[in-house]
């Protein structure tokens, strides 16, 4: 193992030179899903229905759910995939243009600086980290080997785009604070007791760099989320979404203090992260302060400034603009949205509604091999996703942080520090040098 990821440094040449020649849009371009159940079937989806996109590999730790995905593809007319369980056996391909990673949160940073190194391009859901230490692995992994990686903060390629031009054009006058909300109606989980691994999955690489535990239904699909050796609770499931929409609002990159409060509230179950959080972010934007206040909360909710009203009832996701001439709300639950309030009466101002699509803009980037041309660039999500991880440091220390972005380390707080990296299970170690 540590030879084949020696080996990724030679296979970059090749592959990069292949991602080199996508000039036109009648270039094929061969992308390899990783992850593919739940939201990496979107990824499988939204690739093939592109034009001259082929979803060549797949690759996931569960024999059942490449099944699955295989029938899916045969049914809609695709050409089979080539089919992995191990992402490092797909990298040794030198055919594949970029890599779609829906793994587990504690999968995406090694995963991409692993297809970096093999001179794929990637995108990758968020979030891209699972710490402190990882969002800025990431970023060194994307710039060295000179890749395009594209963060899955869909917003950045939604009608969102366009909500942003009218809050820093100054529509709602002079930006003050942010609101992010995360109202999801989650129901318990239950208590899952250890059992045998089930046939076909291959647990070991499904743990990857997250310490060894028996096999639980709870530890396993989806319900990953709520452990924090795998996830960052639904600050850093869905709130991320939010976060990241809230400080590209707002203009500001790291906050110097940050404070969280919270805890898993009215379930004995498994879960471990909080399920009601309310997290509060100070900026300095060039002498200027900037407030950023988030809320998750896990059962019945009201709705806030019109988000959700007409959509996937109870749910209220998005987030609230408030400036000096009124405010504007921005959410995406089943679709993109924004709505402006102007004046002292809220009056109705520009609104407007388009999903996007992120998928399409990461394609369209490869195609002209230019950084700028990426909507959801890997350096602005791996600021927004530091934000996730001050909150959740803060909430599990049990007091306010004092950030300082030129050091990346909390004043004074060598307790929060140790958070910034966790221990990793050989050979899966995200490395000091990319």
């Amino acid at each position: 193992m540590q030879r084949r990821h020696f080996m990724m440094g030679s296979l970059a040449a090749g592959s990069a030179v292949r991602s080199t020649m996508l000039a036109s849009a009648n270039d094929t371009v061969r992308v390899a899903c990783v992850g593919v159940r739940g939201q990496g079937k979107v990824h499988v989806a939204r690739y093939g229905a592109m034009p001259n996109v082929e979803v060549a590999a797949i690759c996931d730790i569960d024999e059942s759910v490449q099944n699955v995905c295989i029938a899916d593809m045969e049914k809609a007319g695709k050409k089979r995939p080539a089919v992995y369980s191990d992402i490092r056996k797909l990298l040794e391909d030198k055919t594949i243009d970029a890599v779609s990673i829906a793994t587990p949160n504690h999968h995406h940073t090694l995963q991409t600086i692993w297809a970096c190194q093999a001179g794929k391009d990637v995108y990758v859901e968020k979030p891209c980290s699972h710490d402190m230490f990882e969002a800025r692995q990431i970023v060194a992994a994307a710039r060295k080997y000179n890749r395009l990686v594209q963060h899955g903060t869909n917003s950045r390629s939604s009608i969102a785009r366009e909500a942003m031009r009218h809050v820093h054009g100054g529509l709602i006058g002079d930006v003050y604070m942010a609101r992010g909300l995360c109202f999801k109606w989650r129901d318990t989980i239950g208590r899952k007791p250890g059992e045998p691994v089930p046939p076909g999955v291959h647990y070991d690489l499904w743990l990857g760099p997250a310490p060894e535990h028996p096999f639980t239904r709870n530890r396993f699909h989806y319900n990953w989320h709520w452990f924090w050796d795998y996830g960052n609770g639904d600050l850093g499931n869905q709130g991320i979404h939010q976060v990241d929409v809230c400080r590209w609002g707002l203009g500001v990159k790291y906050p110097t203090k940050v404070s969280a409060i919270g805890g898993h509230f009215m379930f004995d179950d498994d879960q471990e992260t909080p399920n009601t959080l309310n997290a509060s972010f100070e900026f300095d934007d060039n002498g200027k302060k900037k407030m950023m206040v988030f809320e998750v909360r896990h059962w019945m909710s009201n709705h806030e400034s019109g988000i959700g009203e007409d959509g996937r009832a109870p749910n209220t996701v998005g987030a609230v603009f408030y400036g000096s001439k009124g405010r504007l709300a921005v959410w995406d639950e089943d679709h993109g949205r924004y709505q402006s309030f102007l004046g002292r009466d809220s009056e109705p101002g520009p609104s407007g509604e388009d999903i996007g699509n992120n998928w399409a803009n990461f394609i369209a980037a490869l195609r002209t091999r230019k950084q700028e041309d990426l909507n959801a660039p890997i350096e602005e999500g791996a600021i927004s996703t530091t934000l996730v991880h001050l909150a959740n440091i803060s909430y599990r220390v049990g007091r306010t942080l004092q950030f300082d972005a030129a050091s990346y380390s909390v004043r004074g707080d060598a307790e929060a520090n140790r958070m910034f990296r966790r221990e990793y299970r050989k050979p899966f170690v995200v490395p000091e040098k990319v």
